[in-house]
């Protein structure tokens, strides 16, 4: 059996990812998955399942108002699950299964931690807030992980029908300048660009990890007085982010749209 050393499990390292992994989870994950590949046979799935019971344990804890230990526990549920993609990418042994596995139960430890949240400060507080919050955190999640493979879609399809027009070049007009992709983010920006490329971190900082960072890990941490105002913020910030999203496509399919227009004009 191979041997595999760190910086094989480093070569499995996404080109770019959330900041929350760069900094506060692979450092961690990267190791674990390197002692999971050398010495034992755990399979990703083993991993996935195992992340999902981290999760319900975390849901247990928060519901019995052990705020501190179901973070802690949260933390740990994700970093196995950051585990599993590791050790499948590094062995090969990534399945279609273990994809939708992983994808549900990830949505799954959500739904059941923000329930847990919420049950366990009402319970404590008798505040309706806390419902509210836990109703938000998962309607936002679910939300989030729903469109983002339709807007892959819309992306796809737009791209799709721009390889059939390029198969018939002399079918399709010369794009007009109005019609070209935006200019590429100059001086401060494309500086941050390329530092954040450089460190593995994307672009946009805040995403579906590290909002669930924020409410399942930083605000428990911090304690109850943090869980509404941090909540918040974090939700607020990944709704910018989500429609700052949808607008870009929106102007990418709208630009497409006014090409299509114009070859149409061409062919009659």
């Amino acid at each position: 059996m191979r041997t595999y050393s760190l910086d094989d499990v480093y070569e499995t390292r996404k080109r770019r990812d959330s900041w929350w992994t760069v900094y506060f989870v692979d450092p961690v994950a990267c190791r674990v998955a390197l002692v999971v590949a050398n010495r034992t046979q755990i399979t990703p799935n083993n991993l996935t399942v195992f992340s999902l019971v981290l999760g319900l344990a975390s849901a247990v804890c928060l519901a019995a108002g052990e705020l501190a230990a179901g973070a802690l526990i949260f933390y740990l549920s994700f970093m196995i699950d950051c585990v599993d993609g590791k050790i499948a990418r590094l062995k090969g042994t990534g399945t279609p299964f273990g994809l939708w596995l992983d994808y549900v139960g990830d949505r799954v430890r959500v739904v059941l931690c923000a329930t847990g949240l919420a049950y366990g400060q009402y319970e404590r507080t008798g505040e309706v807030a806390y419902i509210l919050l836990g109703a938000a955190v998962a309607v936002l999640d679910l939300f989030r992980y729903v469109n983002a493979p339709q807007m892959k879609r819309v992306h796809a399809a737009i791209r799709g029908e721009r390889n059939t027009e390029e198969a018939t070049p002399d079918l399709v007009p010369a794009p007009r300048e109005e019609d070209a992709a935006p200019p590429e983010p100059s001086g401060f920006l494309q500086r941050l660009n390329a530092f954040l490329a450089r460190h593995r971190v994307r672009s946009h900082l805040i995403s579906g990890i590290e909002f669930h960072a924020a409410v399942f890990v930083i605000a428990p941490l911090i304690g109850t007085v943090a869980l509404i105002p941090v909540a918040a913020a974090a939700s607020f910030l990944l709704l910018a982010n989500e429609v700052f999203l949808v607008y870009r496509m929106w102007l990418f399919a709208r630009r497409h749209g006014v090409a299509q227009e114009s070859r149409e004009h061409v062919l009659v």
